[in-house]
């Protein structure tokens, strides 16, 4: 019975099959090939997604003041909507004839049912809305509405007024949301086109006719419907009825009534007036000393903008939808207005780039990718060093591999590649290589030992350290455990970090059951069997008599090593105290780089339109001061492109 030969353990069995077959190879060009396309495929984004369902109801209530809105409509809605499960806050606006209610749901809700639980509700309680109440949107918000790109577009000549930049950008936003991938676009600032009636009060009453029936003539006429069909020669005809006005001539030659036998036009008891609507706010962009670093589509006829120098504009803002990746997207909407130059989009009106969150997510993604290969080679030299070239080749097999599986995993579990993400594996890189080695340093002393054939040797070194491994490697992903019972906002913006730790500690533990034995057989056989002189003898290893003369002293007697503990716990509690202490700051994150910032102006109640300007002129006055600033923007009367503060 001794003498017969010992049977494989479980592990120790894997490691033979994968040792001696060509399955390691297999799994290393599979994994290789399906991280490349998952680097390629998996969409890029600065930050996580977070799923935090928001909606705003918007009830009119037309001739009420703003009292009276937030007596009968405002505050019944606040209690009616509380009583929703899972919402968290409810805020609310009141205006003349207008109630504005926020109801943000807890992260993680559902956003689908999020919103019919809102709209059920408003439905179900359409007994007690105020007479009065004439309609109610319901309008879900989300963190894909935020625009990743924002153009503006300024005049170089001043050719160009409000509503020439006007009609401009409505032309270029209809053909850049033909682009895949396109979510919400819209346009910001600038006069649309306004045909305006200026009635007569003396043609009014000469013509005996009162603006009541003006304005029903006007409702009447401006409309277009289908009005039936008829058929002649065999063909059928549709008729339509309208249709819209589109001139001046066609709104002033409208029939208002008969007076007798004679018809009474609208020209006959009023002007109408083409050209911009009422003044109601303002948008400039102006130029800072770095104005020359600023980003233009195209060129542009005229005199590049100078230090200081304020211009008219109107902003075209595109978001992306939800799961698509932030760089094509933005890459292929500046392409398209950058086509249109040119013959859209005038020569001589400057299109400026004032934000571009796919150019900075691509940026960061590329910047963190690079620090990463520094740390891949900085491990290979390091190993190099310490163990031998042909080891530190074998440890870095595992690198690639597990980064090229967790970036599937990603993909196929819905996480994007964001600066978490790549915090995450930068973090888990000194952490997945232990495994790998402690099996080629096991196998390196292994094999100087000689007692073994080489495979023998190699599947002792293995097996005789898999227990302690596998036990270090499940110890570090149950540190991780705790970072998915994080709550609110912080939970799904660190989900990437709890989740692509664990798995890349994994995938190392599953490299070191099998790729790693199978390079370390093919690449250190070679050296066994030559002459090395005598077998290894760990005490009379450099590195262990280094240790031995610096650990000796420390031990040498019961006093030095309470002593020496009585240090290390000193120090330990002393680095606990720079936290409590707040010696050094404590953030979740570091402080990021970004290259825009906004400015809210909070004026006083009941400010006018030319007051807030003069504020906003001031604060960009000054930043035309400012060295780094390239160019600024101000929207006085209304919101700004949001970004992710709001």
């Amino acid at each position: 019975m001794n003498g017969e030969p010992k049977k494989d353990s479980f592990t120790v069995s894997i490691v033979r099959l994968f040792t001696t077959s060509q399955l390691s190879l297999l799994f290393l060009i599979i994994s290789l090939l399906a991280g490349a396309a998952a680097l390629v495929l998996t969409p890029r984004e600065e930050d996580p997604q977070i799923i935090v369902p928001v909606m705003d109801v918007f009830v009119e209530y037309p001739g009420a003041s703003s009292e009276e809105v937030e007596k009968l409509v405002t505050t019944p809605l606040e209690v009616l909507l509380r009583q929703i499960n899972g919402v968290e806050y409810v805020y609310s606006a009141s205006k003349p004839g207008l109630a504005i209610v926020t109801v943000r749901y807890f992260v993680g809700e559902d956003r689908e049912a999020s919103v019919i639980k809102t709209r059920d509700k408003l439905q179900s309680n359409q007994d007690i809305i105020p007479p009065g109440v004439t309609n109610w949107i319901v309008k879900p918000v989300e963190i894909d509405d935020v625009p990743i790109v924002t153009l503006t577009l300024s005049p170089q000549q001043p050719v160009y007024d409000d509503m020439a930049l006007r009609r401009i950008a409505d032309e270029l936003i209809e053909r850049m949301r033909t682009t895949t991938d396109i979510g919400n676009s819209w346009v910001v600032g600038a006069a649309r086109r306004q045909l305006s009636v200026m009635p007569d009060p003396a043609k009014l009453v000469a013509h005996e006719t009162s603006l009541e029936e003006l304005q029903q003539a006007l409702t009447s006429a401006n409309f277009n419907v289908q009005a039936g069909a008829f058929e002649r020669d065999g063909k059928e005809f549709l008729l339509e009825a309208g249709p819209f006005f589109k001139t001046p001539e066609e709104v002033a030659a409208t029939v208002i009534k008969t007076a007798g036998d004679r018809l009474v036009h609208l020209r006959d008891v009023a002007r109408v007036e083409d050209g911009p609507e009422d003044t109601r706010h303002y948008t400039r962009i102006g130029f800072g000393p770095a104005v020359a670093r600023m980003r233009s589509l195209g060129d542009t006829v005229g005199a590049w903008p100078e230090v200081g120098e304020e211009r008219p504009m109107v902003t075209i803002a595109i978001a992306k939808r939800k799961g698509s990746n932030a760089v094509g997207v933005a890459e292929a909407v500046l392409a398209t207005a950058k086509s249109l130059r040119g013959t859209l989009v005038p020569d001589d009106v400057l299109m400026t780039v004032t934000r571009n969150y796919g150019e900075t997510a691509d940026h960061k993604v590329n910047e963190l990718v690079k620090h990463l290969g520094i740390a891949v080679v900085t491990i290979i030299v390091l190993l190099a060093l310490a163990l031998g070239f042909k080891e530190s080749l074998i440890v870095s097999l595992a690198v690639p591999m597990t980064f090229a599986v967790t970036l599937l995993a990603d993909l196929i579990f819905g996480y994007t590649i964001n600066r978490v993400t790549l915090f995450a594996l930068i973090l888990s890189l000194g952490l997945l290589v232990d495994d790998p080695i402690v099996d080629v340093e096991n196998i390196h002393r292994h094999y100087k030992l000689r007692k073994e054939p080489p495979l023998q040797a190699l599947l002792s070194a293995v097996d005789e350290v898999r227990p302690p491994t596998i036990l270090a490697t499940f110890a570090v992903i149950l540190s991780f455990v705790p970072m998915l019972f994080i709550t609110g906002m912080m939970g799904p913006y660190m989900a990437p970090m709890a989740f692509n730790v664990p798995v890349a500690m994994l995938l190392s533990l599953i490299i070191a059951f099998t790729v790693t034995p199978w390079a370390s057989y093919r690449l250190l056989k070679g050296d066994y069997g030559k002459n090395h002189g005598a077998p290894f003898e760990l005490k009379n290893s450099f590195s262990y008599r280094i240790y031995r003369a610096t650990l000796a002293p420390l031990i040498a007697t019961p006093n030095r090593a309470r002593l020496f503990l009585g240090l290390v716990m000193i120090a330990f509690i002393g680095s606990a105290m720079l936290a409590v202490t707040r010696a050094v700051p404590l953030k979740l994150l570091p402080f990021d780089n970004k290259n825009e910032l906004q400015l809210v102006i909070d004026m006083p109640e009941g400010s006018t339109l030319e007051q807030t300007d003069e504020v906003a002129g001031a604060l960009g006055r000054y930043l035309a001061t400012v060295n780094e600033v390239t160019d600024y923007q101000s929207y006085v009367g209304l919101a700004a492109p949001m970004d992710f503060n709001g």
